[in-house]
């Protein structure tokens, strides 16, 4: 007997391939070898931009190998590859805009006790215990951008913010919801996403964290 496996959803397909391609970046920079070094520096000065805009990128990332993971048989759609083009190089070129200058990788897994999404990032900018409602604004303004190109640039904006203050984020599971934000209903579905990170962080979680890592 014979049982069928349920092929992977393409946004978790996107995060896989996310956090492949910027693992290997991050650790090739972080320990300053010279391609890895390279590639962060292109990657970061298209940050905000869309796939139609860094095609000079594509031989950095093998989108070719999206067409043959999803283990059932059937390649993506022309408009699902594009999507996932667009959620892909978001990703990593807000990553390289994050990474730069950093000798500790911005791009941390999001895990219980340690959440990585953008939401928990955004508060993890604001003072303990409260809301900075000017950040918090600026939050619900990147989850309500009715388009891409503007999704993009006030993503850039929160990222400048993480890099400045040495906040990580999961890339990995922003490419996923990058991926699934440009779906039908994908839009309230990541919107909803951000709202449980925001209010899944705790001090306590993060001081736990940190007397793990030694960093208290």
């Amino acid at each position: 007997m014979t049982t069928d496996t349920a092929p992977t959803p393409v946004h978790q397909l996107v995060a896989d391939f996310a956090h492949q391609w910027i693992g290997s970046w991050q650790r090739g920079y972080i320990t300053d070898q010279s391609k890895a070094v390279a590639a962060r520096a292109r990657l970061s000065r298209e940050a905000g931009k869309s796939a139609a805009k860094v095609f000079d990128l594509w031989d950095l990332i093998d989108l070719n190998a999206l067409q043959g993971a999803r283990g059932d048989g059937r390649p993506l759609s022309e408009e699902e590859l594009e999507q996932a083009q667009e959620a892909l190089l978001m990703a990593c070129t807000l990553w390289a805009l994050h990474q730069q200058s950093r000798s500790t990788g911005v791009h941390q897994r999001n895990k219980s006790g340690s959440p990585r999404g953008l939401g928990a990032a955004v508060r993890r900018l604001m003072p303990a215990g409260e809301i900075d409602d000017a950040l918090r604004k600026r939050f619900v303004r990147a989850g309500k951008a009715s388009d891409l190109p503007t999704l993009a640039q006030r993503l850039r904006d929160i990222v400048l913010l993480l890099r400045r203050e040495d906040v990580a984020l999961d890339y990995s599971l922003l490419a996923g919801q990058l991926y699934q934000w440009q779906r039908p209903g994908g839009m309230d579905v990541v919107r909803a996403a951000w709202g449980r990170s925001f209010h899944a962080w705790r001090e306590k979680d993060e001081k736990e964290v940190q007397a793990q890592e030694g960093t208290l």
